[in-house]
């Protein structure tokens, strides 16, 4: 009887939970196992991308208005954030990459243009990045100086940065901090018919209600920043010129988004500086 065929051990792990890759299977994946995020009641389990592809996982491309696109994955991967694809004549931007690819979105996306830079806007965002980078020409991934703790798979493509960076021509990174010390955004000032995008990952989460956003450490375990760090951070933005603002999923503030980010942040910090403690 011909002997079985031996494994190819994967040259990288994906998290089942946050879709965060890894260059090792460990115990447990330090994002989930932080405050922030949660590690499953049945415990760790990690896959790989040739796992995802045989169980049917596949990756879409959709426009949201004229050079922006949404890239999911069905089956949702992991968190199951929705990446923005930005593009523009200099190139393109890959924001917050999802934890899957396959060749044909891979294909859609380079006849776009070609992308010159990914970024994540906080690290349960960074999917596999390394692979994106790698499956689109190696453009460099940055990565906030400030967590480049949670980077789980090194790689020569991943470069740090810090304050604001210019990823592409008129296409901006920055640092608000909050949730993570390095949660960013990226400004589109190009964007809304020239009125500018702000791409908030979750640095700033555009709310069901599409009137208001939220301030948090953490999302899933609620825990929300203090006051003066929601100051901060509505603040960092304020300069920046944008009328609409996508969160990391289908969130978005379609219009008078700066409007409403100042509003959402004197609401946060009346209710955790207890000015309405008279209404509970």
């Amino acid at each position: 009887m011909p002997d079985s065929p031996r494994r190819t051990r994967p040259s990288f792990w994906i998290c089942a939970t946050c879709a965060v890759e890894s260059a090792e299977r460990l115990d447990v994946c330090p994002v989930c196992a932080d405050e922030r995020q949660w590690v499953p009641g049945a415990g760790q389990r990690w896959t790989t991308l040739e796992e995802l592809r045989a169980e049917g996982y596949r990756a879409s491309l959709t426009a949201l208005e004229p050079d922006l696109y949404a890239l999911t994955s069905t089956p949702s991967a992991g968190i199951g954030q929705q990446s923005k694809l930005l593009v523009t004549s200099g190139g393109s931007l890959l924001w917050d990459p999802i934890g899957f690819l396959d060749d044909e979105v891979v294909e859609r996306i380079l006849a776009l243009g070609p992308v010159r830079a990914i970024a994540a806007s906080h690290p349960h965002m960074y999917g596999v990045q390394v692979e994106w980078s790698r499956a689109l020409g190696d453009p460099p991934v940055y990565v906030a100086e400030a967590d480049a703790r949670w980077i789980n798979r090194p790689d020569p493509v991943i470069r740090t940065w810090s304050g604001e960076l210019e990823v592409l021509p008129g296409v901006t990174l920055s640092q608000p901090g909050g949730h993570f010390p390095g949660s960013a955004v990226a400004h589109w000032p190009a964007g809304a018919d020239g009125r500018g995008v702000l791409l908030s990952g979750d640095t700033l989460f555009a709310n069901p209600d599409r009137r208001s956003v939220a301030f948090m450490r953490s999302y899933p375990n609620h825990l929300p920043l203090s006051g003066a760090v929601a100051r901060r951070v509505a603040d960092a933005v304020d300069d920046l010129a944008f009328d609409r603002l996508y969160g990391n999923f289908a969130n978005v503030i379609a219009s008078e988004a700066k409007d409403v980010v100042r509003r959402s942040a004197a609401r946060h910090i009346g209710w955790v500086n207890g000015d309405f403690d008279h209404l509970t």
